[in-house]
C-alpha cells in the first residue's frame, strides 16, 4: 500500500430541469467519493478542475476545499460531496486534482480521472 494515496469515484448526471439548450445552457451535477487508501491521514486543502466542452473550450477552476469543506481523512475513511457545473454544449469532460497535506507534513496531489458530462441525447454526426 502506498503511504499517500486516494481513490476518487465520480457519478455525473445531467440536470434537464436546470438546463436551457436553446440558450446554450447545459447543467450537470456530480457526486464524488474520496477515499484515503494510503497509510497516513491527510487533509484535502484545495481542488483544481479542467472542464472542457464539446467545442474544445477549456475552463479551469481552482479553489480551497470542496463545497466549503477541507476534510481530514484517516486511512480507509471517505468523504462524499455533490457539486455541479454548466457547459455551453450538451457534452464535455472534467478532470483535475486535489491537493493534500498529510499529518506528517508531506504535501501531494491526487489526480481526479477524466469523466464525461453528457445530456444523454443521441446526436447524428454528418
Amino acid at each position: 500500500m502506498a503511504k499517500y494515496q486516494f481513490r476518487v469515484e465520480i457519478a455525473p448526471q445531467f440536470l434537464p430541469e436546470q438546463s436551457a439548450p436553446s440558450q446554450g445552457i447545459y447543467s450537470f451535477a456530480y457526486t464524488i467519493t474520496i477515499t484515503n487508501t494510503g497509510e497516513v491521514p491527510a487533509q484535502l486543502i484545495s481542488r483544481h478542475w479542467i472542464i472542457t466542452d464539446a467545442t474544445g473550450q477549456i475552463e479551469q477552476v481552482k479553489g480551497l476545499g470542496v463545497v466549503g469543506h477541507q476534510p481530514l481523512l484517516k486511512p480507509r475513511e471517505s468523504f462524499q460531496y455533490s457539486s455541479g457545473c454548466r457547459l455551453r454544449t450538451p457534452s464535455g469532460t472534467m478532470h483535475g486534482s486535489y491537493f493534500f497535506v498529510a499529518e506528517d507534513g508531506e504535501r501531494f496531489d491526487s489526480e481526479v480521472p477524466m469523466f464525461v458530462l453528457d445530456d444523454g441525447t443521441r446526436r447524428v454526426l454528418h
